[in-house]
């Protein structure tokens, strides 16, 4: 029978006398920040922690995409034994344009690679449990979702458990998120001269704004939690130019998939409606992934917090609200796993100035360390009860039914 106490006590430990490097780790990315699908240096750097850590991982670089990696480790004396549980580990580390890592990814990936050290050294305490660990860097959260193409690559495929955890502004077990489709909407109409011969023209900017218009008036129907929010990108060139082309891009959130499709549905109406009032042609374009909303799993939800608590993070009774979208959505369906958040240190709201100096602080370290302790402390609980695995899958079973009916 395995040891818990034990196990728990290792891993703290190797988190502990590696907190230089995986400081100097996020400090690299935090430093150097790239956008989406461009994480060259974040990659590189990841990829170089796990080859120097020893040579029991397994590091495949450019993994099915060009900035992503893959990271794994087999206990040993497993022959004859149960198949291996595998139990992965996601980081990101993709920023956002002009404001660096205002959603603290650098830490996202400090976490990913430390909780996975971490429960290394703690099952090697353990030779008899048949454990594999695996790391996926996953590029492009903030854009372009890295995750879904890496789950149609069929990198998800042999992993059992998944865990990932996101800086916020709170500590907390599990926050809802939405559903987010991006759309793109295209009008092309006809130029002419806008004071000699308009009656020549067909006016591009007349349907943007109408469609604009038309979603605008459309809130006032829509459910408290359906949002959608958008921009008129492209609106004409000269204001004596009927403009010929006009350019919107909207972001579409609801609670759940189911929802989402209905609110395309009437978001559409409303683009076609402003295309046949001003006799344009309009392309509606899904340019990105769907991303889906985290499914909850309550006996992952319930480790985490106790572990985190143990580790002295404090839990809101009632934690803020969060509207936000993650790829991790798309993986919660396929694999049980799960997303906490966690506090670094500020009050400061993501996707600002002041939250992207707050995840590059020293301040942040502890916190984040703390987080990665209590994610591979949930995977060893898992490893070493059985009733709890299973009762993990119960958990994701019934959740994804939920989702169905």
């Amino acid at each position: 029978m395995a040891n818990r106490h034990q196990m728990k006590e290792a891993l703290q430990q190797r988190i502990e006398s590696l907190k230089q490097q995986l400081h100097s780790l996020s400090r690299d990315i935090w430093t150097r920040p790239e956008v989406a699908g461009e994480e060259v240096n974040a990659h590189d750097a990841l990829v170089r922690f796990f080859s120097e850590q020893d040579r029991a991982w397994t590091v495949q670089s450019h993994y099915e995409l060009p900035t992503a990696f893959r990271a794994s480790w087999d206990s040993v004396g497993t022959a004859g034994k149960p198949r291996r549980l595998n139990v992965g580990f996601l980081c990101e580390y993709d920023a956002l344009p002009e404001i660096g890592h205002a959603c603290g990814h650098n830490l996202i990936a400090e976490v990913g690679a430390a909780a996975a050290v971490g429960l290394k050294a703690a099952v090697e305490t353990q030779p008899e449990l048949p454990v594999q660990i695996t790391v996926l860097g996953t590029p492009a959260e903030e854009a372009i979702g890295g995750k879904i193409d890496l789950i149609q690559a069929g990198a998800f495929a042999d992993v059992d458990l998944i865990f990932m955890a996101h800086p916020a502004q709170q500590d907390a077990s599990f926050l809802p998120t939405v559903t987010i489709a991006e759309v793109s909407v295209k009008y092309h109409g006809k130029a002419s001269h806008a004071s000699a011969y308009p009656w020549e023209g067909v006016n591009a900017l007349d349907a943007a704004v109408l469609a604009y218009s038309n979603l605008s008036a459309l809130r006032q129907q829509l459910k408290p939690e359906w949002k959608l929010h958008g921009i008129i990108k492209h609106g004409g060139v000269k204001p004596n130019i009927i403009p010929a082309y006009s350019e919107l891009e909207f972001y579409l959130r609801t609670p759940r998939l189911s929802d989402l499709w209905e609110l395309k549905a009437k978001a559409e109406a409303c683009f076609r409606a402003a295309a046949l009032a001003t006799g344009c042609q309009v392309e509606i374009i899904y340019p990105a992934h769907t991303y889906s909303n985290i499914l909850p799993n309550e006996t992952l939800g319930t480790l985490y917090k106790g572990n985190g608590e143990a580790l002295g993070m404090v839990f809101p009774e009632h934690p803020a609200s969060f509207s936000g979208s993650t790829d991790f959505g798309n993986v919660s369906f396929i694999v049980p796993g799960i997303h906490p958040f966690f506090h670094i240190g500020t009050d400061a709201l993501n996707h600002t100035e002041k939250y992207a100096e707050a995840a590059g602080a020293e301040k942040a370290q502890l916190y984040a360390l703390r987080a990665a302790k209590a994610l591979a402390m949930t995977a060893v609980d898992v490893l070493c009860c059985p009733d709890l695995l299973q009762r993990v899958r119960d958990d994701f079973r019934l959740a994804t039914l939920r989702e169905e009916t």
